[in-house]
C-alpha cells in the first residue's frame, strides 16, 4: 500500500510518498519534484472527453501525470503556491474540489468536473468543481492553512468561496451574492456559500485573489 507523509505545512507543505513494485500516484502538471528508485511515466487524461471537459471548465490542465513504481520508489511534489496539503481518503465516495485545489491521488479514483446544477455559474462563470470518485486517496492543497469543518446534520455556516478547498458530496450548499448590491461591488466581498451538513469541508486561511489585489497594489505605487 502506498504510504505518504506532509511535511513542513502549512506554509510550505511538502507530499512525499513510497510505492510499492507496481504502485502508482497521479499528479498535477507542475507538481513533480523528484523521485528515487526507478519509475515509469504515463501522460493522459483519463478519456478524451473528460479531460477537455477538466481544462475547459475546470480550469486544470488537460492532462495529468501517472507515476507508476517499477520497483521500491519514493516521490516527492508539491503544489505551485504556498501553502498546506491535506490527504482525503475516499472509500466509495465523492469529493467536490475547487479547480485549483487539486494536487495528486492513488487507488482507484476517477476525476471529472464536478456540475453540482447551474449553481457555479454564479461565482464569476468560473467556479466548477472537480469531482474525484471512487476508493483511495486524494490530496487537496491550499494557499496558506487548511481547516477541516465538520458539520453535523442540518448545521450551517457561510463560507466566502475564495476559501473554499473541498467538500463532502454530502454538504447541501447554494450560492449567492455577500449582502446588498453596494456591499458586492464596493465591501471586497463577492460570492459566498451557504452550505449544510452533514459532512465536511475544507477552507483555506488566505486567498491568491487577495493576494493579486495587494500586490497589483504595490506595483501601481512602483510605476
Amino acid at each position: 500500500m502506498v504510504e505518504y507523509v506532509i511535511e513542513k505545512g502549512p506554509a510550505y507543505a511538502i507530499l512525499k510518498l513510497r510505492l510499492s513494485p507496481g504502485e502508482s500516484v497521479t499528479l498535477e502538471p507542475g507538481a513533480y519534484i523528484l523521485h528515487k528508485g526507478d519509475i515509469e511515466v504515463k501522460t493522459g487524461s483519463g478519456s478524451v472527453m473528460k479531460g477537455l471537459a477538466r481544462a475547459m471548465l475546470g480550469g486544470e490542465s488537460l492532462f495529468l501525470n501517472t507515476l507508476i513504481a517499477k520497483s521500491s520508489a519514493e516521490i516527492w511534489a508539491t503544489p505551485s503556491s504556498p501553502g498546506d496539503i491535506r490527504a482525503v481518503e475516499l472509500r466509495s465516495q465523492e469529493l467536490f474540489i475547487q479547480d485549483t485545489n487539486y494536487l495528486a491521488h492513488y487507488g482507484d479514483i476517477e476525476l471529472t468536473v464536478g456540475w453540482r446544477g447551474l449553481k457555479g455559474l454564479l461565482a464569476e462563470g468560473q467556479l466548477v468543481w472537480l469531482k474525484a470518485y471512487g476508493n483511495g486517496t486524494v490530496f487537496v492543497n491550499s494557499y496558506g492553512a487548511i481547516e477541516e469543518v465538520n458539520l453535523g446534520p442540518g448545521e450551517r455556516i457561510t463560507v466566502d468561496n475564495n476559501h473554499f478547498v473541498a467538500m463532502d458530496s454530502s454538504v447541501k450548499w447554494r450560492a449567492r451574492k455577500f449582502g446588498g448590491l453596494k456591499t458586492f461591488i464596493l465591501g471586497g466581498e463577492g460570492i459566498v456559500f451557504d452550505v449544510e451538513g452533514p459532512g465536511r469541508i475544507w477552507i483555506q486561511t488566505r486567498t491568491l485573489p487577495a493576494l493579486a489585489q495587494l500586490l497589483q497594489r504595490f506595483l501601481k505605487q512602483s510605476k
